[in-house]
């Protein structure tokens, strides 16, 4: 090895060693590492042969199989795979009412179909901008209780879960889950939903004396949404 003029290696910064210094480097390494470990008595140690590694998709598969044995049905894992793998849906004239969302696959049973995203806002906000809104002529009302302190508000800072409808006999239906300690609404199937077929919950609303008429067309509808 070299001789190092200040002792230390690291103060002398970057040098380039000679090919010829390399391999009498390399070669006295190598045949150090091959050499049989010897034991007190000067009797030679067979070396123990090292296990093989398995390759990294073996191990990224059985990390899956491992999740999918413990969390399969677990909120948050099917959180993380709806973030990094959206349903394909679109939003376009619905026979309910204006406009809704349509499924552009097919949606199995109990999957997350998407999240509903918006502004989260205390009762008294949500109150305040119930006003405002009626007075910009703005009619549907985008906002979602989470919880008695806590509303989502999707008017105006949302996404295409705002385009759902109500229906009377839905094929989803909405749950609250905490995703690092926050809570969110995500919409869930019910059933399995065809490509092309309307995507809807039950918005159930609270009983008021003024009645809003449903559209939803279905068999067993309620005939208001409150």
């Amino acid at each position: 090895m070299r001789d190092h003029t200040t002792g230390c290696a690291r103060s002398e910064g970057y040098y380039k060693i000679d090919k010829k210094d390399k391999i009498k480097y390399l070669e006295s390494s190598r045949l150090t590492s091959e050499e049989p470990p010897v034991d007190t008595q000067g009797m030679s140690i067979p070396a123990q042969v090292q296990v093989s590694t398995r390759a990294g998709s073996e191990r990224r598969s059985e990390q899956r199989r491992l999740l999918s044995s413990f969390a399969c049905d677990s909120d948050l894992l099917k959180f993380n795979q709806l973030k990094f793998r959206k349903k394909k849906i679109r939003f376009c004239k619905s026979n309910i009412h204006d406009w809704g969302l349509f499924a552009q696959e097919p949606i199995a049973a109990d999957e997350m179909v998407i999240e509903y995203v918006g502004q989260n806002i205390r009762q008294v906000i949500a109150d305040m901008r119930e006003k405002r809104y009626e007075e910009e002529g703005i009619g549907s009302s985008y906002m979602f209780r989470v919880d008695h302190d806590t509303i989502i508000d999707a008017t105006k800072c949302g996404n295409f879960a705002r385009f759902i409808n109500h229906s009377c006999n839905p094929n989803c239906y909405a749950k609250v889950i905490t995703v690092e300690s926050q809570k969110k609404i995500v919409i869930y199937s019910r059933q399995p939903i065809n490509v092309n077929e309307e995507i809807t919950y039950d918005y159930k609303f609270p009983i008021e004396d003024e009645k809003i008429p449903c559209l939803c067309g279905a068999e067993n509808c309620r005939g208001t949404l409150n």
